[in-house]
């Protein structure tokens, strides 16, 4: 039976793609098919195949399961800004429910562990009136919740964690990803987050020099997200 998660993040660069690349890795060598989606991206570059994006890249490097780029990341856009103003920039409209339909046709592919990589942070603007988050809602997917080890953490993951289960959606675990190599009372913050997050902590990943899906993995615990 597939287990589908949506990955978010308290801010954009806290080591979403590679916490979730890390889960399909390890997913894969339990014996686990995997599929990592990246339904919106905004940062890419121009390839003989058109516009690819990094993480997008990465996410079907740990999949197991393979399907066309255009599946993988629906929404790809050149400029690495928030998505609703790239895709104005070059006369483009995001829709929610165009992104929905991606997604849904999408996850027709079987897969013990299906992983969706959000964008920048929870709210991350669609449009107007629409957010990213509100493909979770229609989605109705547990979240995994990446926070980013800094100054001011504590408020960016408890906010986050309020809008996640306001909007009706379990947090199903999270991950403390530290993004400075000598952060003050670090030990402190994750215990402060580990009592008031309504969630397990699925894994610390230490500030790593080099920084990659194999490295995270090993401080990664699968058994907190797939049975």
């Amino acid at each position: 039976m597939a287990t589908t998660y949506f990955v978010t993040g308290t801010d954009t660069n806290v080591g979403k793609t590679l916490v979730t690349a890390a889960l399909l890795l390890k997913a894969r060598q339990a014996g686990k098919t995997t599929l990592g989606l990246k339904p919106i991206a905004a940062g890419a570059e121009m390839t003989e195949a058109g516009l690819r994006n990094a993480d997008a890249l990465l996410l079907r490097e740990y999949s197991s399961v393979q399907i066309p780029y255009a599946q993988t990341n629906p929404v790809c856009l050149a400029e690495p800004i928030a998505p609703h103003i790239a895709a104005a920039r070059t006369g483009q409209r995001l829709s929610l429910d165009r992104l929905e339909g991606f997604v849904r046709g999408a996850l027709m592919q079987r897969a013990d562990l299906r992983l969706i990589e959000g964008a920048g942070g929870w709210r991350l603007p669609l449009s107007e009136r629409e957010n990213l988050s509100d493909l979770s809602k229609r989605l109705e997917l547990p979240v995994i919740l990446v926070v980013g080890l800094r100054l001011g953490c504590l408020n960016h993951a408890l906010l986050t964690a309020e809008a996640i289960i306001s909007d009706g959606l379990k947090l199903a675990g999270w991950v403390a990803s530290s993004l400075e190599p000598d952060l003050a009372a670090e030990a402190e913050i994750i215990a402060t987050l580990q009592y008031r997050l309504p969630a397990p902590c699925i894994g610390h990943v230490p500030w790593l020099e080099q920084p990659s899906a194999e490295g995270v993995a090993a401080y990664l615990n699968l058994g907190g997200v797939v049975g």
